[in-house]
């Protein structure tokens, strides 16, 4: 058959064009897989919110560029996360914690929020950072086992403060004790020199985004000791109640001289 045998030509224009739309179907549903936000990332200092902080970030790199210890990289293909921003894996590089958060104000778009990061003076403090918190995975963490290991503990940059050692009795030997490192959630900063630092294979301490290693209490209970904890009733869905439970029915009977 003659090469341009005109129905062999549009068998082989048409073969071509569905293989180049597969093709970039697949491309397509790949970029759209990693343009959604993963709830795994840890971000630089002051990052807003992760949902607002993809609608900000312009990923623009300048926060990688000034990053003085190659912490931050930016996202390519493949990796998992929105292409072109900025995160960092404390496992590899942790964040070092820079007095002057150089990272920060050099973003144009205020994605990287230099107020998260500033005391009341303006003052940079990169203490108030929350890029997120670690955890004890305790089945894996040899300190658990009895084994004296302070690795995490000597590496926190708030030694004493974010991670603590809390004393606990052997019961299996009853001649030694447990030294038991323990996370302070509000204190921790999420900078990951522990997971950096830790000596078990895989790491027996990660950092996790705050939003993801917190619980939430809802508005159903509130610090009542805490004034700033009473903002989250903003938030809060109010609902009527019975009138058995409306709280302005309830008899207070400890009181009443009833008993």
């Amino acid at each position: 058959m003659s090469a341009n045998n005109p129905r062999r030509k549009f068998l082989l224009n048409s073969a071509q064009a569905v293989a180049l739309a597969s093709i970039g179907g697949l491309v397509w549903s790949a970029f759209l897989k990693e343009s959604k936000a993963n709830p795994l990332i840890l971000r630089p200092p002051g990052a807003l919110e992760e949902k607002e902080f993809l609608k900000h970030c312009i990923k623009c790199g300048l926060c990688v560029e000034a990053c003085p210890f190659d912490t931050l990289k930016l996202a390519s293909a493949g990796d998992g996360m929105p292409i072109g921003t900025p995160y960092f894996k404390p496992r590899d590089i942790p964040c070092e914690m820079c007095p002057d958060i150089p990272c920060v104000p050099i973003c144009p778009t205020k994605a990287l929020d230099p107020k998260l990061v500033q005391d009341e003076n303006g003052l940079w403090e990169i203490r108030d950072a929350k890029m997120g918190v670690a955890i004890v995975d305790k089945e894996h963490c040899i300190a658990y086992w009895g084994i004296q290991c302070d690795a995490c503990y000597r590496a926190c940059p708030l030694i004493g403060e974010a991670i603590k050692l809390e004393v606990k009795r052997n019961d299996r030997t009853g001649k030694h004790s447990y030294l038991l490192p323990v996370v302070e959630s509000e204190v921790c900063t999420g900078c990951g020199k522990c997971e950096k630092a830790c000596v078990t294979d895989k790491a027996s301490i990660i950092v996790l985004p705050r939003e993801i290693a917190s619980g939430s209490v809802g508005t159903n209970y509130i610090k009542g000791w805490e004034t700033q904890d009473e903002n989250r009733l903003e938030k809060a869905k109010t609902r009527n109640l019975p009138e058995i439970l409306n709280p302005s029915k309830v008899q207070d009977y400890l009181n009443g001289g009833e008993i």
